[in-house]
């Protein structure tokens, strides 16, 4: 048996879950507890780890069973080559680190690093809130230069990862 990703619509993670499980598939929806963002009070909610994807068990990928897949509500495509339509396995040490860490109840950030080109805002230090484009970055040392048009001069900043977030 293998494990195959499958892309679903945003925010239908639950819903295409629910329809796998229903057809007795085999399905993993890694989750993750946060503290929502919520204007007027805090509290912890489960997310996905990764929106708008979710893992299944196939025994074998006829055509039955990817239609069987493929029909349910919320699902896209299963994952594969993008010129082919075969889809790819996901090997099953991958999946059991993902178990791992998501019954480790460790507290999990995803961070979306900026790209050199991209615009990025300051979140922290004494230029937060400027906005620039990144110049170099190196995420080894986690650090970053950005280039902010200030009086019609650039000025380049390094700054931390923790510092800096895409637009």
């Amino acid at each position: 048996m293998s494990w195959y990703a499958v892309h679903t619509r945003s925010r239908h993670e639950d819903k295409a879950y629910a329809g796998l499980v229903q057809k007795t598939i085999t399905t993993f929806l890694p989750k993750i507890e946060v503290w929502s963002s919520r204007k007027d009070r805090r509290k912890k909610i489960m997310i996905p780890l990764f929106p708008g994807y979710l893992f299944v068990e196939l025994l074998s990928l006829d055509n039955q069973t990817k239609l069987d897949v493929l029909k349910t509500f919320g699902v896209v495509r299963i994952l594969g080559k993008p010129t082919g339509s075969e889809p790819i396995a996901v090997p099953d040490d991958k999946i059991e680190a993902i178990r791992r860490i998501v019954e480790s109840k460790v507290e999990v950030q995803n961070l979306s690093y900026p790209q050199v080109g991209e615009a990025a805002r300051i979140v922290d230090g004494p230029f937060k809130g400027i906005e620039g484009t990144v110049l170099k970055t190196d995420f080894e040392k986690d650090l970053f230069v950005i280039t902010i048009e200030l009086l019609q001069r650039s000025v380049a900043i390094k700054l931390e990862g923790s510092q800096i977030e895409k637009i």
